[in-house]
């Protein structure tokens, strides 16, 4: 009976860490979240736990950018987050939530090193990165989380991993590239950064960004094949992520430098909605995707 209870106990904590996890979700990402509420359940909360966990670490080297301890709240976070995985449970829900995914799902710990690998990289001062840097930097801090998405996905299928492993790099490739560019002005004001190898954000003019909007584009439609071939409870999430970011890449490619230098390019909540309903009618009724 002791042990029937302690199981309980535990399925009940781990039930509370996953909606925290959702919670910050919510709270931090609308478009993600309506990305994720398009998954099917079966896989949704892997997801939602997955994002948790990036957010924490990404708050520490970017909201607490000000705070002498950043170095220290980060070792303590990593220190916790490598216990949580070891242990099988942790006392922060957020962590709890990520190990039990970590588990359940076989993600690879080398995807957590590297993602933690990047944060550690914000930590510094990145005034601007060379392109192998830049390459580490895309590579921990994005491709890491799609590839843990990915396993999620296809539920251990490790054919259907490798087949898809390309096209998934690309078009997380591509969110973060978008989001360095319409987060352009403020990272380099409020956290002195320029992310992008070889752009000197001082003369950032038309030319130079639209060498980076054409980059970017060549990553989308690398990634379009794959998501013809996600599994169904995935694909239409998937898409609809996809279809978000492709938007907001063309509203930064219609929107001059100098706005996007003094200005974060949004896309409206009703356009939200708009791509929503219409990629659903694409996608369900007239079986089309990208």
């Amino acid at each position: 009976m002791l042990y029937a209870t302690d199981n309980n106990a535990r399925a009940f904590f781990q039930n509370v860490s996953s909606k925290c996890s959702k919670v910050v979700t919510e709270s931090y990402s609308t478009s993600f979240s309506i990305a994720i509420q398009m998954l099917d359940r079966s896989v949704r909360g892997d997801i939602y736990n997955i994002y948790a966990f990036a957010r924490l670490a990404d708050e520490i080297v970017d909201t607490f950018s000000n705070n002498d301890h950043r170095q220290t709240l980060f070792n303590s976070f990593y220190n916790d987050l490598e216990k949580a995985i070891e242990n099988k449970v942790s006392t922060n829900p957020i962590l709890n939530a990520f190990q039990y995914t970590f588990h359940n799902n076989k993600l690879s710990i080398n995807w957590v090193r590297g993602y933690m690998n990047s944060m550690q990289m914000d930590l510094g001062e990145i005034r601007s990165l060379t392109p192998d840097e830049f390459e580490k930097y895309i590579y921990g801090s994005v491709k890491c989380i799609g590839l843990m998405c990915l396993k999620v996905f296809v539920k251990n299928d490790k054919e259907k991993f490798e087949s898809l492993r390309n096209s998934t790099l690309s078009m997380w490739s591509a969110f973060q590239k978008v989001n360095f560019l319409r987060d352009i002005g403020e990272d380099f004001q409020n956290l002195n950064r320029t992310y992008f190898p070889n752009i000197n954000y001082l003369s950032l003019g038309e030319k130079e960004k639209q060498i980076i909007v054409e980059d970017i584009e060549i990553d989308f439609n690398n990634a379009a094949p794959g998501i013809r071939l996600l599994p169904k409870e995935a694909r239409f999430g998937v898409y609809m992520a996809y279809i978000y970011y492709k938007e907001l890449l063309k509203k930064i490619k219609r929107t001059p430098v100098e706005t996007i230098k003094s200005k974060r390019v949004r896309i409206s909540n009703c356009t939200k909605v708009k791509l929503l309903c219409r990629s659903y009618l694409k996608h369900n009724f007239f079986g089309k995707t990208i």
